[in-house]
């Protein structure tokens, strides 16, 4: 029988929000199983967050939570301390959230001082650079429990984990948001929707919806195994990626009627060409359902 992976969950300037949908994921009793949990905020474990800072054990997994700032102090010591004897031995170092992955919100209040453990947005300038092989990014705000699980239980399996450039699982991160969208036809023929809260139009052109830009499978790992935010009307805020949190999330900028941003992949001209032809046809089903909201 394999021996149990020693898990140690640290917390750095955080809102608890990636513990808390942790704790959402329907098969979370059975995935432990696999791991002794030597400390957690939350959940039942073998060491006191005062016995975490002694720094006299090590363990076989760090999962780290919330922005990192070297002179954050846990228990009286500085969360550089704790890294640093942490992660100098351990095999797998996840970066849980946003504020992990590239600081998140809590580094608007000094980008200087506050970033992710690996990156500061895309500079890497994190604390754990020479690390940066072990070093598994699930950015999100917050990440979907069941992205968390997957890579815990992959680790415990022995299985490898693809990463790509910012160090995301390829395996989760290789879609865009826009992938799966319900919305995707009104986005092609590009008829706008009104307001939120709407089940037809597309969110992209005028409620600043990132989805054809960003990185993640919310509309292919649902939440609750229901929604995702453009299926609720609402727009995708793109917060699995670097630049996340931007301003104005609920708007579109543009320059003269046409998005400042195209869809990632699509060269800009082209993009305009497309446009401008799918504007000139008026498809009656789709601006029918919009007008009349069936």
């Amino acid at each position: 029988m394999r021996p149990k992976l020693r898990l140690l969950w640290l917390q750095g300037i955080t809102c608890n929000g990636n513990t808390h949908s942790f704790l959402n994921f329907p098969g979370l009793e059975r995935l432990l199983e696999a791991f002794e949990i030597l400390h957690h905020p939350v959940l039942p474990c073998t060491m006191s967050l005062e016995e975490v800072a002694a720094c006299g054990s090590g363990c076989d997994l760090v999962v780290f939570e919330g922005a990192y700032r070297a002179d954050f102090e846990r228990a009286g010591v500085p969360l550089q301390t704790l890294l640093q004897h942490y992660c100098r031995d351990t095999g797998h170092i996840i970066a849980a959230g946003s504020c992990a992955s590239f600081g998140g919100m809590f580094k608007e209040t000094s980008p200087s001082q506050v970033s992710g453990i690996l990156f500061n947005r895309e500079a890497m300038e994190g604390p754990l650079v020479p690390l940066r092989r072990k070093v598994i990014n699930i950015p999100g705000c917050p990440l979907h429990p069941e992205w968390l699980a997957f890579v815990l239980q992959s680790i415990a399996d022995g299985k490898a984990l693809p990463l790509d450039e910012l160090n995301r699982p390829r395996d989760l991160f290789a879609y865009l948001v826009h992938h799966g969208c319900m919305r995707n036809e009104y986005f092609e023929w590009k008829v706008d929707s009104r307001s939120f809260g709407l089940k037809e139009g597309c969110l992209f052109y005028d409620q600043g919806c990132r989805g054809p830009m960003t990185h993640a499978p919310c509309n292919k790992i649902l939440w609750n195994d229901v929604s995702s935010k453009p299926r609720s009307g609402q727009p995708c805020f793109g917060c699995t990626e670097p630049d996340f949190p931007r301003a104005n999330l609920f708007e579109t900028k543009k320059n003269m009627s046409i998005p400042d941003e195209v869809p990632l992949g699509v060269p800009k001209r082209s993009y305009l060409t497309v446009t401008g032809v799918a504007k000139t046809f008026k498809i009656a089903r789709l601006t029918k359902r919009l007008i009349d909201g069936t």
